[in-house]
């Protein structure tokens, strides 16, 4: 059910005199992020939210927040100068009603930020369906390697900075440029608020079916991402993706093209990838321009680092400093990260969950783990990947592992059953295709089978974008106490 915003739009904005600042929704990644931004800034902050657990509830402890646990109009109380308005908060909240009754000054997530911190320095945005937290994390990274101590803010956990957000006094703000709905008074995607100057596009796919209907949908909201783009700006597009060509046809500012194609402006020349790093040569407009590395293995990962190369190389640094800022990367929470290795075995956490990121980094982790046996596991969990429209795009998304355990997704309340992905028929499919692949109905049952089927040197890569009932230490317990067989067969 959808419902009317209460909020008067002549409010939405920020006072001049702005002190006490109260964020709705300050449990969620970003919005304890942006807390911390604005108490680091001197304001004083209050919040809200249901119940927050570990890690938020210590992040914030941490930063000396308490927040009100529920939402309703005592939370209001001593009136604030300011309400940021998370993408969590419906129209029908009784705190959101509450603060339109009060007529309270408010912003939206990405308004705050633009607002308060990306005012007045060169934004950089990070966009795409894919690649875009440990695009935006590289370049953060090497921008501070370079002595340039820029801002960010990223939906990952940078592992040099143990943080997803940083205010430096340099010039650059970073920002990594989600197309996803801003908030219930606003439903246009949140990168439209981060005002750049220049710009990365990854890709463009297909994705949050809970809010785009079709992929038209999604490219006209990139179109307007790139109409914001300064004369004197520059976006730098990945042009092997059709789509990412067409969201930029019309831009407004120079466009620099990076892909695999040696027409690009940027090309990747050849790659070498041995024990999780990445060697490549980079061609500069059809002529050897540097020999990058960094710390992950894949050719998206090449990609990406391609990308902040070149935006890098329009800040005016020398090939050899980004070589070092690409090549001390320490990597994302949650992207190949390694949770842990016991009794030989590998125990990988990440993020990927659309078809084309569950195939990039499986075939990515085989190339890093050549000759040992790669489990997927597999929780489908965001609002598109739990639904049938990705049904047999996944069935080519697993090639590159020797075994796959998916489980059967929570159904979605609002989506009939028949439009529901199923894992049973997944499985079924992938099996059909000569793979070996089966469905679970709980967590429990897959660290059951996980149990009797693991042998020395597997690799198992656990593939969800929540928290997957704590299956990474679970697991790591387990694999502690079991008598292992000797190396398991591989295909």
């Amino acid at each position: 059910m959808s419902y009317r915003s209460p909020l008067d739009p002549t409010l939405n904005l920020a006072p001049e005199k702005t002190n006490h600042i109260h964020v709705m929704g300050v449990g969620g990644t970003g919005m304890a992020a942006l807390a911390g931004m604005l108490l680091k800034s001197g304001f004083q902050v209050s919040g809200s939210d249901t119940n927050v657990y570990p890690p938020m509830s210590d992040f914030l402890k941490d930063i000396g927040l308490s927040p009100a646990t529920g939402y309703g109009p005592d939370n209001l109380a001593p009136r604030p100068d300011l309400v940021i308005v998370g993408n969590v908060i419906r129209a029908d909240n009784p705190e959101a009603i509450a603060l339109a009754d009060l007529n309270i000054p408010y912003l939206s997530f990405p308004q705050a930020l633009a607002h308060f911190f990306i005012s007045g320095l060169t934004s950089l945005v990070v966009a795409g369906t894919h690649g875009k937290t440990t695009t935006c994390s590289l370049l953060a990274s090497a921008l501070h390697h370079a002595g340039l101590d820029p801002s960010f803010m990223i939906g990952g956990i940078v592992s040099e900075f143990n943080a997803n957000y940083r205010l430096g006094q340099g010039h650059y703000f970073v920002s990594e440029g989600d197309e996803y709905d801003t908030a219930f008074f606003d439903k246009e995607s949140k990168f439209l608020h981060y005002r750049p100057k220049i710009g990365i596009i990854t890709s463009v796919e297909f994705d949050h079916a809970d809010i785009f209907p079709d992929l038209d949908t999604i490219k006209r909201s990139f179109a307007k991402f790139v109409s914001l783009f300064p004369k004197d700006g520059l976006l730098i597009c990945h042009r092997d993706d059709p789509n990412v060509r067409d969201v930029v046809a019309n831009a407004p500012c120079p466009v620099e093209w990076y892909g695999f194609d040696q027409d690009n402006d940027w090309a990747i020349d050849d790659i070498d990838i041995n024990n999780g790093l990445s060697h490549f040569s980079v061609l500069h407009k059809g002529s050897k321009w540097a020999q990058l590395s960094v710390k992950m293995a894949g050719r998206h990962n090449c990609l990406n680092s391609l990308a902040v190369a070149a935006l890098l190389n329009h800040l005016g640094l020398q090939p050899a400093e980004i070589n070092g800022g690409l090549s001390s990367f320490a990597g994302v929470k949650r992207r190949q990260e390694i949770r842990g290795v016991v009794n030989g075995i590998t125990v990988i956490d990440d993020f990927a969950h659309h078809p084309t990121a569950v195939k990039e980094t499986l075939a990515a982790l085989k190339d890093a783990y050549s000759g040992q046996r790669l489990i997927a596991v597999f929780e489908p969990r965001t609002n598109s990947s739990r639904r049938s429209l990705f049904q047999q795009h996944y069935v080519g998304a697993f090639d590159s592992s020797d075994l796959i355990l998916i489980r059967e997704p929570v159904p979605l309340d609002n989506v009939a059953p028949e439009n529901h992905l199923s894992a049973a028929k997944l499985a079924k499919d992938l099996t059909e295709r000569g793979l070996d692949a089966s469905s679970f109905s709980t967590t429990d049952a897959i660290i059951d089978q996980l149990g009797k089927t693991l042998g020395k040197n597997d690799v198992v890569a656990i593939l969800s974008n929540g928290g997957f009932d704590n299956i990474h230490k679970r697991l790591l317990e387990l694999i502690k106490d079991i008598q292992l067989p000797q190396e398991a067969v591989r295909q």
